[in-house]
């Protein structure tokens, strides 16, 4: 059995949450919670928030899930498209960014 949840559109640079995502993968779905809750990222309440998703996914799709026994499976980023911006530059010239987008997929499975 094997539930997932995916955040997409995040603003923040893949490079940036999948340092957080790392931490939590192939850990027990409990223990990665109070994993995100202590680290110190701008993205890790988005990432637990996907993670309770696919915690309450798993317990739609079969209602006698133990939840006691579910892990992190996988978990990953993707790149999401990227926004063109322009900032401006000395002597009337202009410097082109990109602000970059995310999506997060965490699957949470049971463990036999």
């Amino acid at each position: 059995m094997e539930a997932r949840a995916e955040a997409r559109y995040l603003r923040v640079s893949a490079q940036k949450a999948r340092l957080v995502v790392d931490l939590i993968r192939g850990q027990k779905a409990e223990a990665a919670v109070v994993t995100l809750r202590t680290v110190n990222k701008r993205i890790a309440p988005a990432v637990e928030k996907v993670l309770k998703s696919a915690i309450a996914n798993a317990q739609n799709q079969d209602e006698n899930v133990d939840v006691d026994n579910l892990y992190v499976s996988e978990a990953y980023v993707n790149e999401g498209p990227r926004m063109k911006r322009v900032r401006p530059a000395p002597m009337g010239r202009a410097y082109r960014y990109q602000r970059r987008m995310s999506h997060i997929v965490v699957k949470v499975a049971e463990k036999a």
